[in-house]
C-alpha cells in the first residue's frame, strides 16, 4: 500500500513509519501541519514544537514533504467528531486531500498511542477521504514500546518537558536512551506516562533506520514557557540545523547532541 506518513518530528510518528515499512507498505510522502507564527500552538491534535526542523525530514528520507499551516482551532471537542468549519481537524483534511491527489496514497501512517481524541479525528478524516489509517502503536504497552524504539536505533531527543521531575535545564536535549531510567522512575513513583502520552514531554527524531541522512542540530536555545517551581515547562527552539550523510553509521543510542 502506498502510504503518506503524518510526521511531527517526534519518536511516535517516526517509529510508526518503521512499522509500516516492516508490514510491507511503501512510504511515498511525508505530511506535516505547522503553526503560522509561533513555536508551539495550543493544540489538542498536533505537536508543533520543533517544527523548524521538519523540512530536513524530506532531505533525510529523500521523500516529498507536504506542509499546511494550522489555521483552525479546537472547536468540536466532543467525543465523536463531525465535520466542523474552522476546526483544526479540517486543516488535516485539506492536507491529506492534497497528498492523495498528488501521490495517489491509499493509507496514512499515524503515530497515535493512547489519545482517543486524536484517533477519532484522524479516523474521521481518513474515512471521508477513503484512506486507511495505519496506527501500529495504538494501545501498546508504553514501557515495552519505549524499549523497542531505543533498541531499533531510533535516536530521538527531548525537546519539551512539562511534568514534575523533568527540568528544562537538565533534560532538554537528552536522548531517549539516556532518559529511560529516569522516565521509568517517574512512571513508578508518580504515574508519569513513560512515553509522554500525558503531555509530560515531546521529542524530535534525529536518526532512524529509514533515514538516508541524519539530522544534526548546530544550535538551539532553551525557552522557558512556565517557570513553575514544581513542574517548569520549557522547550528547545532550533536555530541552526543540517543533514549529514550517514556512511552506514547511525548515532549511538545514548548520544547527547549537546555534549
Amino acid at each position: 500500500m502506498k502510504v503518506v506518513a503524518l510526521i511531527s518530528g517526534g519518536k511516535d510518528s517516526c517509529y510508526n513509519m518503521m512499522q509500516c515499512v516492516a508490514a510491507g507498505h511503501q512510504i511515498v510522502a511525508l505530511a506535516n501541519l505547522r503553526p503560522a507564527q509561533t513555536d508551539e500552538l495550543d493544540s489538542y491534535m498536533y505537536q508543533t514544537v520543533g517544527h523548524q526542523g521538519i523540512e530536513l525530514y524530506a532531505d533525510a528520507m529523500d521523500l516529498p514533504l507536504y506542509r499546511h499551516i494550522i489555521q483552525g482551532s479546537s472547536m468540536d471537542t466532543s467525543r465523536d467528531y463531525s465535520k466542523t468549519e474552522g476546526d483544526e481537524v479540517e486543516d488535516l483534511h485539506q492536507l491529506l486531500h492534497l497528498v492523495k491527489e498528488k501521490e495517489g496514497v491509499e493509507g496514512v501512517s499515524v503515530g497515535a498511542i493512547l489519545s482517543d481524541y486524536q484517533r477519532v479525528r484522524v479516523e474521521n478524516v481518513c474515512m471521508r477521504l477513503g484512506l486507511q489509517p495505519l496506527a501500529y502503536l495504538w494501545r501498546r504497552d508504553q514501557e515495552l514500546l519505549l524499549h523497542e524504539m531505543i533498541s531499533s536505533n531510533l535516536h530521538a531527543i527531548l525537546i519539551k518537558v512539562a511534568a514534575f521531575g523533568l527540568d528544562p535545564e537538565k533534560h532538554l536535549g537528552k536522548s531517549l536512551a539516556d532518559m529511560k531510567p529516569h522516565l521509568k522512575q517517574l512512571s513508578t513513583k508518580y504515574g508519569v506516562h513513560i512515553c509522554g502520552e500525558g503531555g509530560e514531554y515531546e521529542t524530535f527524531t534525529l536518526d532512524c533506520p529509514l533515514f538516508k541522512k541524519k539530522i544534526v542540530i548546530d544550535a538551539a536555545e532553551t525557552v522557558i514557557h512556565s517557570a513553575d517551581a514544581f513542574a517548569p515547562v520549557g522547550y528547545l527552539r532550533f536555530t541552526k540545523m543540517h543533514t549529514e550523510d550517514k556512511h552506514g553509521v547511525t548515532f549511538p543510542a545514548d548520544n547527547n547532541v549537546f555534549l
